[in-house]
């Protein structure tokens, strides 16, 4: 009875990927029914349940979750040769359970309706359009880094523990909620990632356990992207799965912060992107652009590359292939270049809103 209930479960591996290859044909029906539906309830739930707990529950999960398949593996070791039929059984039977269960708990979102056409947005936008996008961020972000520093060419240092900036990220979802209800963060789960040492060296500065809910944080990344971060992966439990449409919403929940030095890694964070997509476009061009930002700012940016280059081993464009290859899987087409494509977002929301900066 036991064999027969794990070769149900083993099988179930099929028609669950053909269900999920068949929803994502329906965006509207995800977004309506599960994004906007069941997944606010157990977004909710998993938060409530864990998010009270001073530790991430979720990495203990995936502690204990690696110890047992080694273990399984070790005493498994021959038996494949042996009994290849229920070796193989036990192990998609496993495979199926974990993939039931990001599915239902969080992955589903990857296929909801794009942001800019929930938000009515165009998707493509011209080099004019960038660069006056760009100016105005440029603009805003060099007024803001003076208001601070009273020096154009001093880096910010924020003056917030890395605990404070947990406490304080929910406060710019609660004014972007304003205009946007469904961004509404209550409660909050968010954690510092007792894996930030791997993370740091796999290249990544945070992540959301999708089978409990919980925005991890490395606690190593310098204070300057701990608002940024921490925004971004809150907006991955509001159901936001691409990354470029979770780095346009933590931006937008930075800039609308009431602390200024929230609204300042947000501007910049915006503004390096866009810098990045004129480089890419137009190498001339970026340079007389670049000229223009406060050298304070750039002192900002160094210190983030120098942390990330600090780090790098030949380990990292591994786990980011690895995780590329996940994303495009999920309708990302780009991979891990995906983050870049916030710019789109970022551009005909500027535009279209007419936003005074």
């Amino acid at each position: 009875m036991l064999i027969k209930k794990k070769t149900c479960i083993a099988l179930s591996i099929i028609p669950q990927y053909f269900l999920v290859k068949l929803l994502s044909n329906f965006p509207e029906f995800i977004e309506t029914y599960y994004s906007n539906g069941i997944y606010p309830l157990i977004s909710k739930f998993l938060r409530y349940t864990l998010g009270w707990l001073p530790f991430s529950f979720g990495d203990l999960l995936y502690t204990f979750a690696g110890l047992y398949i080694l273990k399984w593996l070790y005493k498994n070791r021959t038996r494949w040769r042996i009994d290849t039929k229920n070796w193989l059984v036990d192990v998609f039977a496993g495979v199926a359970i974990i993939y039931g269960a990001f599915h239902f708990c969080w992955g589903l979102n990857y296929h909801r309706l794009p942001l800019h056409e929930s938000l009515n947005l165009k998707h493509e936008y011209t080099t004019e359009q960038l660069v006056r996008v760009t100016n105005s961020l440029i603009k805003k972000s060099n007024a803001v880094h003076f208001e601070i520093t009273k020096n154009d060419t001093i880096k910010v240092d924020i003056p917030l523990r890395k605990s404070d900036v947990f406490e304080m990220v929910p406060t710019g979802y609660n004014y972007l909620k304003i205009k946007f209800p469904h961004l509404n963060y209550q409660p909050v789960s968010l954690k510092k990632s007792i894996y930030s040492y791997p993370l740091t060296y796999m290249g990544f500065s945070g992540y959301l356990n999708p089978l409990t809910n919980e925005a991890q944080v490395d606690k190593l990344i310098p204070i300057y992207k701990y608002p940024t971060t921490a925004a971004h992966e809150i907006a991955h439990q509001l159901g936001y799965a691409a990354e470029n449409e979770a780095n346009f919403i933590g931006f937008l929940a930075t800039i609308n912060h009431n602390n200024i030095y929230f609204r300042y890694t947000g501007y910049t964070f915006a503004l390096r992107f866009c810098l990045n997509e004129i480089y890419r476009r137009d190498r001339e061009l970026y340079k007389g652009v670049v000229s223009s930002i406060n050298p304070g700012i750039i002192k900002n940016y160094k210190e983030v590359s120098e942390f990330w280059e600090a780090h790098k081993n030949p380990t990292e464009p591994i786990f980011k292939a690895f995780y590329s290859v996940f994303l495009k899987a999920n309708k990302q087409s780009k991979g891990i270049k995906s983050y870049s494509y916030v710019v789109a977002l970022i551009v005909n929301y500027f535009e279209t809103s007419k936003i005074s900066y």
